[in-house]
């Protein structure tokens, strides 16, 4: 056996459709495209969403709602995550950059502390928002509380 010998499984590879080469091929006339229609034309190009003239489930479907730009979205911290943090990292403040570094919250978030859990120890953290169960929680332990602008 030599390399330019080597063929192809009998049956494995199919011949090239010749179309518009004459009745007596039998791909001839239309050329395989139908009759008439965009489809049978040059230059044809399906539109995203065109469903053959039919309304489009784009259009079908009713606009609702909206969306507003300018909400503030925080990430929700609680309590019980904040003790979780200073136990393991023995810290008595907490600020957004520590939990960013910590990962717990994105670049660019901005944090509200939620009043899930408890605060065993004295901890002074800052947050740009604060619930009031939070607040009363952190200060009740002897911590104090620091919003952000």
């Amino acid at each position: 056996m030599k390399l330019e010998s080597l063929t192809p499984a009998s049956g494995s590879v199919k011949g090239r459709k010749k179309i518009g080469r004459g009745q007596g091929s039998g791909k001839g006339g239309t050329s395989t495209k139908g009759h008439k229609g965009a489809q049978s034309r040059s230059g044809y190009s399906k539109k995203i969403g065109f469903e053959g003239g039919q309304m489009p489930l784009q259009r079908r479907v009713p606009k609702f709602g909206f969306k507003n730009n300018n909400k503030i979205v925080y990430k929700a911290i609680n309590l019980d995550i904040l003790q979780a943090v200073a136990d393991q990292y023995k810290l008595t403040e907490i600020t957004p950059d520590l939990l960013k570094e910590h990962g717990l919250i994105g670049k660019g978030d901005k944090v509200k502390v939620l009043g899930r859990g408890e605060v065993s120890s004295k901890l002074t953290v800052s947050a740009q928002k604060f619930s009031k169960t939070a607040q009363e929680a952190i200060e009740k332990s002897g911590g104090s509380v620091t919003v952000i602008e």
